[in-house]
């Protein structure tokens, strides 16, 4: 193994608390009253209900409606994917088959004052037919509606709605992917409008944008233009996603949920854990000294990752709906990173008793312990996966990959394990980064510097001369 540089522990170091920081506290900038978040911090975590409280809603096809078993299933299918489509994984929904009901129950945004919880509940309930229509929204007569211009598409014609910015144009669109049964329609009708002709878009009844045709397109691709945001257009997609609700959905009752916990118990339960992270880095640094220090700095990092995991941090990952179970999981795999620097720092300790050099030790000592960590974390993210398949949607990605095995079971969503299971995946993956990789990088760098050779800053016996 080659020698790392010594600058290389000071660069690790350096960025990790640099990242907690930031993925603790974010980046806002304010303007009177208009707050504009830049990164999310824990401030910006959205909690679950069983921490913030929430949503009870009942929803009821039309009155007349002949909803059948299979229809009810659909309907809280698409409900399911939508929450999720927003990253609510802290839900309840039961279906009332003999009253024909759905009951839900989600949390409130973390952000309530901008949260309109029946604006929320409509979005749910709502059928959100996709349709392209030939012609213009203006090409639609007094008396007549939107369904009188010639259909092209509709719904389950689109495989895929995503929403992106186009650099070209300056502006955020949403990018289509057809279903083969769509293909070649939308073809023939791009073909017959080309450079003379408009093909509106809607949504329901609401006119959403009505691009000109240009070109015949015969590939199975397009794209929605207008005038959107990140949200909009990300709120757009998410509904095309969604897909469309074998029927209207009435809201037959509204109320809200008072928390189980609180939020004065959860200030309390973070402070009990800031108390608690400080005696693990006493504790690691009295028992393992060096090592034990490099363990902390890392499990520091370990947390932080988790945490912006959560709060959507990064710009690719949404924010994540954070239960009491899921922060079982976060302690639970801090616990793990605990055990894997443990392992490390207990090997390396009996490399340099009997007798080897601190860098030989070190190499040794954390070739030795990967097999025993590996096992271990291994299996978490397996677990881990397995709750996520078994507690989420089916068309999730942990859903599709163990479907084989549930199919046989039937569905079993629960929010708060599917919580669970997401935040100890992503904790024990990160304990591969941040307790296995750069804590090798950080103990390697600093054993090039004289001063940090002696055998008793790693817990081993001076065997120097």
């Amino acid at each position: 193994m080659k020698r790392v540089k010594k600058p290389v522990f000071f660069v690790v170091a350096g960025l990790i608390i640099a990242f907690a920081v930031f993925a603790s506290l974010g980046i806002h900038t304010y303007y009177g009253d208009i707050t504009t978040t830049w990164i999310r911090g824990l401030t910006d975590i959205r909690w679950g209900i069983d921490i913030r409280g929430g949503v009870d809603v009942t929803f009821a096809p039309p009155e007349g409606t002949d909803a059948s078993n299979e229809d009810m299933d659909a309907a809280r299918s698409i409900i399911e994917t939508r929450m999720l489509n927003n990253n609510i994984t802290d839900y309840d929904i039961y279906v009332d088959y003999n009253a024909h009901q759905i009951i839900v129950r989600f949390p409130w945004q973390s952000e309530d004052s901008d949260f309109d919880p029946e604006a929320a509940v409509k979005e749910l309930g709502e059928t959100a037919m996709l349709s392209f229509r030939e012609g213009r929204r203006s090409d639609i007569e007094d008396g007549k509606t939107y369904e009188d211009l010639p259909l092209v598409l509709n719904g389950k014609d689109v495989k895929n709605a995503t929403a992106q910015y186009n650099t070209q144009d300056k502006q955020y669109e949403v990018a289509l992917e057809l279903e083969e049964s769509g293909v070649e329609a939308f073809s023939n009708a791009t073909k017959k409008l080309a450079g003379k002709g408009y093909i509106s878009i809607w949504m329901d009844d609401n006119f959403i944008t009505e691009p000109k045709v240009n070109v015949q397109i015969a590939n199975g691709s397009a794209t929605i233009s207008g005038s959107y945001t990140a949200e909009t257009a990300k709120a757009l997609a998410d509904k095309i996603n969604g897909g469309a609700l074998p029927f209207k959905l009435e809201t037959s009752n509204f109320s809200t949920i008072s928390p189980t916990l609180g939020e004065g118990a959860r200030d309390a339960m973070a402070l009990a854990g800031l108390i608690g992270f400080a005696f693990i880095v006493i504790f690691m640094i009295a028992k393992y000294r060096l090592p034990g220090f490099i363990a902390s700095v890392a499990l520091l990092g370990q947390a932080a990752g988790t945490f912006a995991a959560i709060t959507g941090f990064f710009s690719f990952n949404e924010s994540f709906t954070l239960t009491i179970p899921g922060i079982a999981g976060i302690i639970l795999a801090l616990g793990m990173g605990v055990d894997a620097n443990v392992i490390t720092a207990e090997r390396v300790k009996e490399e340099i008793s009997a007798g080897k050099s601190v860098n030989g030790a070190i190499r040794t000592g954390y070739k030795r312990a990967f097999a025993a960590i590996f096992d271990g974390n291994i299996t978490m993210i397996i677990i881990a996966m397995i709750l996520m398949g078994a507690f989420g949607t089916s068309d999730s990605f942990c859903g599709i990959l163990f479907s084989p095995i549930f199919t046989w079971f039937g569905a079993s969503t629960e929010g708060t394990i599917y919580s669970f299971g997401y935040t100890l995946a992503v904790g024990v993956i990160l304990n591969f980064l941040f307790g296995i990789l750069l804590s090798r990088l950080m103990t390697m760098s600093l054993s090039e510097f004289k001063a940090f050779r002696k055998p008793a800053l790693y817990g081993g016996v001076n065997n120097e001369k």
